[in-house]
């Protein structure tokens, strides 16, 4: 493994530090690998060394490359300086993809307290967007971040369908950074539509990292499972990333929103309120149903917007819709293939 640490800005005092895998040779299926940078917490005034080389390590021995960014803090935190660090490490990292053997589009941000802040801001608003992104005991609510901030921006409003995939952990009676934050962040994701898994453990408290006890006290009053993020996250990566194969990485499980309705075009996997609001596609929708009534298929609403734009209908998939009613896949196929030539206006 070979270490590499790159100053980004002398004057603010901002590094990166890059942890990279060897490929090919004894590695011989691993061509290339994807990555994590982690933005390590400290309310803006430090760079905790507790979350940073600690929560490097695991990922790379699950086949991640690391890296460390050391942002702007105390006096040189004024927003927008940590976004500005982050855009400018993330572009760097993948001017040298092709040198380091990295994945330019598996390439996961961690961040912790204020650093969650950061990633959580990086996920939502930046140019340079992260492909995932894990929170921990994250700042992302209004009144909590210009506490440690007061220049940085709320989160919360600035979640679209645009935002990455994102895993999120705290702990439920964290002192330091209230619950609301990983709960309003979720809301949020989940009012996108973007794919998401949030985990609170009963309690334990703020800054506990990877929740070992190299990194925090055994005495500390912590849940046993706290520390359980760190291989779900990493088993979530594989799941929104795909996992190392001989072929180099498997297909995504998870995909990055729950549903198509962000997608240019339609498809059998929007809802049925968004396919509601396209008359074309309500054509399509209203000769299948008519023949699924005459076919003496199962109930379903009549296919009309009203119907499709409120409650659990308006929810549903098209294709979870259509096989709730046991219509063949072939048929669902087809309306695939016909919704797909509609464009998603």
């Amino acid at each position: 493994m070979k270490k590499e640490k790159i100053v980004l800005n002398n004057e603010r005092n901002v590094s990166l530090t890059c942890y990279l895998q060897e490929t090919g040779g004894e590695f011989r299926y691993v061509t290339r690998r994807p990555a994590v940078l982690i933005l390590p917490g400290g309310g803006y005034q430090f760079c905790s060394d507790r979350e940073a080389d600690p929560v490097a390590f695991p990922y790379l021995r699950s086949g991640y490359d690391a890296m460390i960014l050391r942002y702007s803090v105390g006096e040189d935190s004024v927003w927008p300086n940590p976004l500005n660090d982050y855009e400018q490490a993330m572009r760097y990292i993948r001017s040298r993809a092709d040198e380091w053997k990295l994945y330019p589009d598996k390439i996961a941000v961690i961040g912790f307290s204020a650093g969650g802040h950061l990633a959580a801001c990086a996920a939502a608003m930046s140019e340079n967007r992260p492909n995932a992104a894990i929170l921990g005991y994250a700042v992302t609510a209004g009144s909590f971040i210009r506490e440690c901030c007061p220049s940085a921006p709320d989160v919360i409003s600035r979640v679209d369908e645009k935002t990455c995939p994102c895993f999120l952990f705290a702990t439920r009676n964290d002192s330091v950074v209230p619950i609301q934050n990983t709960v309003q962040m979720m809301e949020a994701l989940d009012k996108a539509g973007v794919s998401f898994e949030g985990h609170i453990y009963a309690y334990g408290p703020h800054g506990f990292s990877t929740a070992d006890t190299s990194v925090q006290s055994p005495d500390s009053a912590i849940c046993s499972r706290a520390g359980n993020w760190v291989g779900d996250s990493i088993a979530w990566l594989r799941d929104v990333f795909g996992d190392f194969s001989s072929d180099g990485m498997t297909q995504p499980r998870c995909g990055a929103h729950v549903n198509a309705d962000a997608d240019a075009f339609l498809s059998v996997y929007c809802t049925l309120s968004r396919l509601a609001g396209n008359p074309e596609a309500m054509k399509i929708l209203s000769t299948l149903f008519a023949q699924l009534k005459w076919n003496g298929g199962g109930t379903m609403p009549d296919p009309n917007a009203d119907n499709f734009s409120h409650g659990m209908a308006g929810r549903m998939k098209l294709c979870d819709a259509l096989a709730y009613v046991h219509v063949a896949p072939e048929v669902i196929e087809r309306i695939d293939g016909q919704l797909k030539k509609i464009p998603n206006i």
